[in-house]
């Protein structure tokens, strides 16, 4: 029996013992998460600091901050999440109790990524503990400090039965996906998305996957230039370029390319200074292979800005590319790397036919003062998410679901998403063991007999009209028949 195969029964077994049920429970082990992240927050950064060349700011900005939120929240709204959530009932359910009551799915696999190692393996759990699930936790083994130190550190907080930590390589998650899981949760690239849904299948287990795909970002020329290639230079270039939700490529006219690439140019050079690779906050690829994968998305594209390189430590300058079509190499890919494209469109109109004729993308930027311009963005195409103005920040609000649609990924977390998407949620519906000759009414008017919903309807309309005319005065002359051709029509008798 192989060691996944070992941890993923234990973590079984603990599961139903029934101790995740209780919310007491979930509660401790979320405190014990956020403890964890409070108390190991220099680990935590200096693992992160090894693996991409993050500063310590860096890392708790975008890896630890928003973790931290996420636990806090789920903390305080559990009870309300975990709750009996009552739903509209109809005539024959009138005096049941009926509602919709969330329950744990079971053992839940977890399969991180390396661009944020800490912020998307542990989102999933908190969602999967606040749901009362077992996880077992498998980060990603590129980002190799990271992995090493929540395997080491990890268990020390949390129950390490029901939330065990399995580190290795594609071989220990292959073995991992051939055991039977109540629910997967993977954040990475399309190709291995479909490796982990094929697995899944085996098994009838559903699968949520956070992937990505090559995000547009549309300028409208219009807009404020120098704010928009601002906000733009931020969401390529922070992390290095390497988050799933940054600005893959630019669509603009011709007549606003030259200022576009010379605002970003000097968005580089305020938040990077003039030499980026001695900076701080920016970043390093991950590995050398990306980094040669990356090198060779610029054949055929002209270096507009940047383009420096250094293969011994991982470095590329943020980098801006013109002369770019559909064609080029680097639009043949998600780039998750510094490189930013530049393509060249005739309007709004080219715009949203570009997008519309390749994948759902994760994410689609527009910057614009139109509203008019946005709106019609967002019913002419399809994505994970729109953002007019700025990047990345609806990943901060937890009251988004945040996920892709198509190619771009399927299912979604993020707050109380997070625990939905890994909660069942039970439909339950309780009679009583009475009125049975009400019940028997019932079968005989609206099972043996063909029932006339819009007659109903108009019977029930008589029966308010009646109820009115209780308070109505009538005059003493009045007689009742010369209300009956009204009350024939309302019920749509003969009338004769």
């Amino acid at each position: 029996m192989s060691r996944e195969q070992l941890v993923v029964q234990l973590a079984r077994r603990s599961f139903q013992t029934g101790k995740t049920k209780p919310l007491e429970y979930r509660i401790h082990q979320l405190k014990s998460l956020l403890r964890f992240i409070s108390e190991r927050r220099k680990d935590i950064a200096d693992a992160v600091k090894r693996d991409l060349g993050k500063s310590e700011n860096g890392t708790e900005l975008f890896e630890t901050l928003g973790l931290e939120g996420e636990i806090k929240l789920a903390i305080e709204k559990l009870a309300e999440w975990a709750a009996p959530r009552p739903v509209e009932q109809n005539l024959l359910t009138i005096l049941d109790e009926v509602y919709v009551q969330p329950e744990p799915l079971g053992v839940v696999l977890i399969i991180g990524a390396w661009n944020y190692p800490w912020a998307v393996t542990l989102q999933p759990l908190v969602g999967a503990i606040a749901a009362g699930n077992a996880a077992v936790i498998k980060p990603s083994e590129v980002s190799a400090h990271s992995a090493k130190v929540m395997e080491e550190l990890l268990p020390q907080y949390l129950d390490k039965d029901l939330y065990p930590v399995v580190t290795g390589g594609v071989s220990e998650t292959q073995e991992l996906l051939k055991q039977r899981f109540d629910h997967i949760f993977y954040t990475g690239n399309c190709t291995v998305g479909k490796l982990v849904m094929e697995a899944a299948a085996r098994h009838l287990t559903p699968v949520t996957l956070e992937l990505g795909g090559k995000s547009p970002c549309y300028i409208d020329k219009n807009c404020d230039i120098n704010v928009a290639c601002r906000r733009i230079t931020w969401g390529k270039f922070v992390n290095c370029g390497q988050t799933c939700i940054a600005p893959d490529f630019i669509l603009c006219e011709p007549c606003i390319q030259s200022q576009v690439v010379e605002e970003i140019q000097k968005c580089i050079k305020e938040f990077y200074t003039d030499n980026p690779e001695t900076f701080e906050d920016y970043g390093r690829i991950i590995n050398q292979r990306h980094f040669k994968r990356l090198m060779a998305l610029m054949e055929g594209s002209t270096v507009a800005v940047g383009g420096d390189s250094d293969e011994s430590h991982c470095y590329i300058a943020p980098t801006v590319l013109k002369d770019v079509t559909g064609e080029s190499k680097v639009m043949k890919e998600e780039i998750f790397g510094p490189l930013l494209p530049i393509i060249t469109v005739s309007g709004i109109d080219e715009a949203i036919q570009f997008i519309n004729e390749r994948e759902k993308p994760l994410v689609i930027y527009i910057f614009s003062n139109d509203n008019k311009l946005i709106k019609r963005v967002i019913a002419e195409t399809s994505s994970g998410a729109l953002l007019a103005n700025d990047c990345l920040v609806h990943f901060t609000v937890s009251a988004l679901p945040f996920g892709g649609v198509g190619n771009s990924g399927m299912g979604c977390y993020h707050g109380r998403h997070s625990f939905d998407q890994l909660s069942h949620l039970r439909s339950c519906l309780i009679k009583q063991l009475k009125m049975e000759g009400v019940n028997s009414i019932w079968a005989r008017f609206l099972l043996l007999k063909q029932v006339n919903v819009s007659r109903l309807r108009r019977m029930a309309l008589l029966a308010t009209l009646a109820g009115l005319a209780a308070f109505v005065e009538i005059p003493p002359d009045a007689c009742l028949f010369r209300f009956l051709p009204l009350f024939c029509v309302i019920l749509n008798l003969d009338y004769g």
